[in-house]
């Protein structure tokens, strides 16, 4: 039995967090697998995200302060050694700082480190921080989307970038009635809706979304799942624009492919974005989705129905989901996530990584 550590900044609702616990869930059964974050503490996390409480007897938090804190270093190795780690794999920069660097001094036979986004390589300070963790931890690298495995050997000069696209359960996210879903969630059975899942920040889009609902039809409405600072905010421009009544506001969801099942189609509108996970869920519920160019989504999109639109631009976002509500496409969208994106292939390709023959 092998101990696997995942570490990750801090455990709340998210792409890389849902990540982390799919490796956690889907892993080896052989294995020991525990999930350190960096931040907060279990109490915290489990009153925002219901959903990890099962989870709790392998979780550690540290509840880590702001700042840089090089003495958190030294006692991530000492627990690293203690639970005896076989493989530690750190998620984008903090954590790699932290717990990379901790896992070599602890000297863990296996590391590996994930980049989920690439935007803050174009910053010089960050760029010359990762270099020097990278030269000190000296981890397998994998990105999660050939767009960040792109910036990577641009901003690095790395080479030996691994690409391991995340993976959803497709069991757990399938169709399902549509009627049985918008009642569970309280939504109006008769109007087309367009969902949208994610945290409620400005680099998510949601004012864009919001300025293209405005321009479709009043039987059009708008179903958005997740919590966030830009809620009041967005439920005053959501006033101003006069569409408060065609926009549902259902925080968080635990039960998330209940909330695909219930619309028409999905939007990410994101202004910017790694390898996100939302399309994927959705597409795989059988619903098409219309997303920003930024990042890695393109890479999440079916080839055969959907659209890509540029970001920040509420018309074009408006006549593309237009576009996609009038003109049925034959195509199941599920075929694309089955094949291209399942949380199972995931985990085999990371198992490859530290397997004897690799």
């Amino acid at each position: 039995m092998k101990t696997v550590v995942q570490i990750i900044q801090h455990l709340r609702p998210g792409g890389i967090e849902t990540l982390s616990l799919d490796l956690l869930n889907y892993g080896n059964p052989n294995d020991r697998t525990i999930l350190i974050s960096l931040e907060g503490t279990l109490e915290e996390a489990c009153r925002h995200w219901p959903r990890i409480s099962r989870f709790q007897s392998r979780l550690l938090f540290l509840n880590k302060r702001q700042g840089f804190q090089p003495t958190l270093i030294f006692k991530i190795a000492k627990l690293l050694q203690r639970l005896n780690a076989d493989i530690v794999h750190t998620h984008h920069i903090g954590p790699l700082i932290y717990g990379a660097i901790a896992a070599r001094l602890a000297r863990v036979k296996h590391r590996i480190h994930t980049e989920h986004d690439a935007w803050h390589l174009q910053d010089e300070h960050r760029r010359k921080l990762q270099r020097v963790a990278l030269f000190f931890a000296r981890p397998k690298l994998v990105a999660d989307a050939e767009n960040v495995a792109g910036s990577m050997m641009k901003y690095l000069q790395r080479t030996d970038v691994r690409v391991i696209k995340n993976g959803i359960d497709t069991y757990r996210f399938s169709p399902g009635n549509p009627i049985t879903a918008r009642h569970k969630l309280n939504l109006p059975e008769q109007t087309t809706l367009i969902g949208c899942s994610g945290r409620l920040e400005k680099v998510k889009g949601h004012h864009i979304l919001l300025e293209a609902v405005a321009r479709l039809p009043e039987d059009v409405h708008l179903v958005l799942a997740g919590n966030g600072s830009r809620e009041i905010p967005l439920r005053q421009q959501a006033e101003v624009l006069g569409i408060s009544e065609r926009v549902h506001f259902l925080g968080q969801i635990d039960e998330m492919p209940t909330f695909y099942q219930a619309i028409d189609l999905f939007c990410l509108p994101s202004l910017n974005e790694g390898f996100p996970l939302s399309p994927l869920e959705a597409q795989a519920c059988g619903i098409p989705a219309v997303i920003t160019d930024v990042g890695g989504a393109r890479e999440t999109l079916s080839p055969d129905i959907g659209k890509l639109v540029g970001k920040g631009d509420p018309q074009q976002l408006a006549i593309a989901l237009q576009e996609m509500l009038e003109q049925p496409n034959p195509y199941n969208p599920r075929t694309f996530v089955e094949s291209e994106a399942n949380v199972r292939t995931m985990i085999h390709n990371y198992a490859s990584l530290t397997a004897p023959s690799y």
